[in-house]
């Protein structure tokens, strides 16, 4: 009888290895440690298993649960087998000795090694490591070789004596390097930009490091995920920046490029949804491969080995895709600040939707080897609470749930595909375990969501497709750096509107202006300019520069404060009242004198225009307001209105002057501008033409 499916799990105070389906009972043979645990894993063979303590580390028979090798080595925070379990790697935290140097504080180690028990137990070799990440050595898959990254090279030992390096590859700046598995034997390593030459991802054969097989550059590039396919012929790379110099994203910009082993085929993926790549995964079979990509609704294309397209399926916030070991499945699941839906597709069967499993808010996911399970728990501590393991069918009901105080970790036991029990892995269903039974006893039964609020005028009616995300027909997400693409009239970006400001159109740096005197007028101030032009072709009173009618001139009749005065103190009054005028207004705006103009009104006759009663007036010689420079008080002529809007428009181009340098004193300081902040700086050349211009008028 074949051994049963298993998965082991670590919690705050304890580690257990379960036998899940058929039987859903804990590993006879093992004894649950308990204390302070770090770590524990499986060897990818799934022979062992071994876990670390503050004592040291164990190793056990994965499948009886006795232990077989144990290592005194205290404070190990890390755990790593080689590809067939013949190594075992310890991580410890980095330290200095005595005489300050850094320990080695990584270890290789035989996992089982018949040695006299008396004797103390030697490791096949020690390095520096000081990152936790990437920390093991990378094995072919034979364990003839394995290698390890330094500064600028990669260092390939025998398995079998690591204090000697057996061969170099020289790769300068060289940030990540990748093993193919298979028999190939081949090593792809990243070099990333640097003095403005692009990044780079070449392809060597071990040990032939002379030339690259395969390589390709590309810019945008700080860091990237190297993925090859299960047999070591095409490669994925997830290149991504730092920072997305576009202002659309804070996790920087992703692209993806596919590489044949042999060389014989590189292209970039092209991806037809704006936004970020959200995963990549490869199907057990070698020849396709599925990407979650775009701004939510996230779309999720399968891609063939030739990176051509060959089915999407349906919009959706997703953002995890994971084949199944047998590779006739694939989920396609939303998980983090998602939903946490599930949905299972078969792919034999012409992409059908299995189902969609409402799996909470999980933060593993693991499909079991033979492809009848997934596996969804939540560990600490990205979420304290809740914390449990749910096993469920691939045809989506629950089979087994258990819930822990603080789950840390849990991992299927690796098996190979091939050991799978064969059938219909959707038919029969099994029978579940009685904890899923409890489990769905506690659930609720969802009552229909109220939705959104509608106010009582829209409620009966469909929602408008602004409303409306991607997937439920509404239009495509697009993100710009926080200014709409499109403006007002549908076309073009939108003007740049500062609360509060008088409305302009921009000016254009070399553009013809639209007013002969060099200012661009508005639709109002292009209306009243044609209202005064038609008024002074007629010959009736000027039009003052806001539209207005200027006032008439000043008369004393009844009630206007003249009545019974000499000429000579009316006379002295108005050259008083003048120059109080002219103070308050020396920039030769027009005069206007409200109580005059209710005057004229009030005393012309209905249908008579006040222009009229003022010709009238002064064909009936009534005496006209006279300063005391002697000219006659009336309104402002062309010519004044002409130099008043001059005036006027070199106050402001001497501003526009003043904030381009301020803007180039920010530029010089380092800072970063935005886009219009640039396009402002660069024309300050024609702002200084035409004021230059205005003030030899």
């Amino acid at each position: 009888m074949a051994d049963p499916l298993q998965f082991a799990y670590r919690t705050q105070k304890a580690i257990g290895v379960f036998d899940a389906a058929p039987v859903y009972e804990s590993l006879p043979g093992f004894q649950k440690p308990e204390g302070n645990l770090r770590c524990c894993v499986y060897s990818p063979c799934g022979r062992y298993f071994a876990y670390a303590t503050n004592e040291g580390v164990t190793v056990v028979d994965a499948s009886a649960g006795h232990v077989l090798a144990y290592l005194p080595i205290q404070a190990v925070y890390d755990l790593g087998f080689s590809p067939r379990g013949t190594f075992l790697s310890t991580w410890e935290r980095p330290g200095k000795d005595e005489n300050g140097d850094a320990t080695k504080n990584l270890k290789v180690w035989r996992t089982i090694e018949p040695v006299d028990e008396r004797a103390e137990k030697q490791p096949l070799g020690r390095f520096v490591q000081k990152s936790a990440s990437g920390w093991n050595l990378q094995y072919t898959d034979d364990e003839r070789f394995c290698a390890r990254m330094v500064t600028n090279e990669v260092q390939f030992y025998n398995s079998d004596d690591l204090t000697t390096v057996w061969n170099k590859l020289r790769a300068e700046g060289v940030a990540d390097f990748a093993i193919a598995p298979g028999l190939n034997r081949n090593v792809a390593v990243f070099v990333p930009e640097r003095k403005g030459q692009p990044a780079a991802v070449k392809v060597f054969n071990v040990p032939q490091f002379n030339s690259p097989i395969s390589q390709k550059t590309f810019f945008k590039g700080d860091k990237v995920q190297l993925k090859w396919n299960v047999l070591g012929t095409s490669l994925i790379v997830l290149a991504q920046t730092e920072v997305d110099k576009s202002n659309k994203s804070y996790y920087g910009e992703t692209n993806m490029y596919l590489l044949s082993a042999n060389g014989s085929f590189d292209a970039r993926v092209t991806l037809d949804k704006e936004g970020p790549i959200h995963d990549v995964s490869w199907s057990p079979n070698s020849k396709e491969f599925g990407v979650v990509y775009g701004y939510m609704p996230a779309k999720t294309t399968i891609f063939n080995h030739r990176a051509v397209p060959q089915h999407n399926f349906a919009l959706g916030p997703r953002n995890t895709i994971i084949f199944s070991p047998t590779g006739r499945f694939v989920l396609v699941a939303g998980f983090g600040n998602l939903a946490g839906q599930i949905d299972v597709y078969d792919l034999e069967k012409d992409y059908k939707k299995v189902t969609t499993i409402e799996s909470g808010n999980p933060s593993v996911c693991v499909w079991s080897p033979d492809s009848r399970y997934i596996l969804t728990a939540t560990t600490s501590p990205r979420l304290r609470v809740d914390n449990g393991v749910k096993l469920w069918h691939v045809g989506g009901g629950i089979m087994y749930n258990e819930e822990f105080v603080e789950l840390y970790n849990v991992m299927w036991r690796p098996a190979s595909p091939d050991s799978a029990h064969g059938g219909d892995p959707l038919h029969p269903v099994p029978t579940p375990h009685a904890s899923a039974l409890a489990y769905l006893g506690t659930i609720k039964t969802p009552s229909k969501p109220a939705g959104a609020y509608r106010p009582p005028g829209a409620r009966g009616t469909s929602t408008p497709l602004h409303f409306k995300r991607e997937d439920e027909g509404g239009a495509a997400h697009v993100v710009t750096n926080g200014t709409p693409s499109i403006g007002p009239n549908g076309f073009g970006r939108q003007r740049h509107l500062v609360p509060g400001a008088e409305f302009t159109k921009p000016s254009v740096p070399g553009a013809v202006p639209a007013d002969a005197d060099g200012e661009e007028l508005s639709k109002t101030a292009l209306k009243n300019k044609k209202k005064r032009n038609k008024k002074a072709k007629e010959g009736g009173p000027p039009v003052g520069p806001e539209g207005g009618l200027a006032p008439p001139a000043r008369e004393f009749e009844s009630g206007s404060g003249g009545e019974g005065r000499s000429p000579e103190r009316r006379g002295a009054h108005q050259g008083h009242q003048h120059s109080h005028s002219q103070s308050r207004n020396n920039n030769n705006y027009p005069i206007r004198n409200r109580s005059n103009t209710h005057r004229a009104r009030s005393q012309s006759r209905p249908g008579q225009r006040p222009g009229q009663y003022q010709q009238q007036q002064h064909q009936n010689g009534a005496p006209q307001p006279v300063p005391s420079g002697g000219a006659p008080v009336g309104p402002i002529g062309e010519e004044g209105a002409a130099q008043s809007a001059n005036a006027k428009k070199i106050r402001s181009l001497q501003k526009k002057i003043r904030a381009i340098e301020d803007l180039e004193m920010r530029l010089a300081g380092g800072e970063k501008l935005e886009d219009t902040q640039m396009k402002k700086i660069g024309t300050k050349g024609s702002v200084i033409r035409e004021l230059e211009a205005l003030e030899r008028e």
